[in-house]
């Protein structure tokens, strides 16, 4: 049927077919073709990584991502699923969440040395982003990238979050934080 295939080192892999059954969702379809322009907009003006994700459940699903040739390396990929609350992306989604206590009082896997998992710091972490409108994540995932983070909103509430994903070394959040909550701005807008 194709849906699983085999590697040469015996490893099964999703297969084209069902790849291209999961690719015709129109779950994420809609979002990704609204925010594909956007994101190769910020593209364009930064040369990084520019994330797109949804939350489901308790995790954030990345449905689009656009890498750069010389951006720092990321863990994630389309369809890849991360904890909520060490990305930029999931901190958003997360702030938003009705979910949040079920996640804030599980225990929280360490990333860094930096990922945040103590509850009470990281309610005050979402506060914050909820007063503010975007995230920054700080090595919380690895210790060379910091990810700025918006909310896209549609009439329902927060649906989705955009990210640039940048070299901790030479990140300067205060110039990027105008450039990501513009795109989340804009792609807000698209949705209604």
């Amino acid at each position: 049927m194709g849906a699983l295939e085999r590697g040469d080192d015996g490893r099964y892999r999703i297969g084209l077919r069902l790849w291209e059954v999961g690719s015709l969702a129109p779950r994420g379809l809609g979002l990704r073709e609204v925010a594909l322009p956007v994101m190769e907009d910020l593209y364009e003006v930064t040369h990084e990584n520019v994330q797109l994700a949804v939350r489901q459940d308790l995790e954030v699903v990345f449905v689009e991502r656009i890498a750069g040739r010389h951006a720092v390396p990321v863990l994630t990929r389309v369809g890849g699923r991360f904890a909520l609350h060490a990305t930029g992306v999931g901190l958003v989604l997360l702030a938003h969440a009705p979910a949040q206590e079920r996640v804030l009082s599980a225990p929280l896997r360490r990333y860094t040395d930096l990922t945040v998992t103590d509850a009470g710091r990281l309610r005050r972490c979402l506060a914050d982003v909820r007063r503010t409108g975007y995230a920054v994540s700080d090595r919380q995932v690895t210790m060379d990238a910091l990810s700025v983070a918006a909310p896209i909103r549609a009439p329902e509430g927060v649906v989705a979050a955009i990210s640039l994903v940048v070299a901790h070394d030479r990140a300067d959040p205060v110039a990027l934080v105008p450039l990501v909550r513009a795109a989340g701005r804009v792609l807000s807008r698209a949705l209604g």
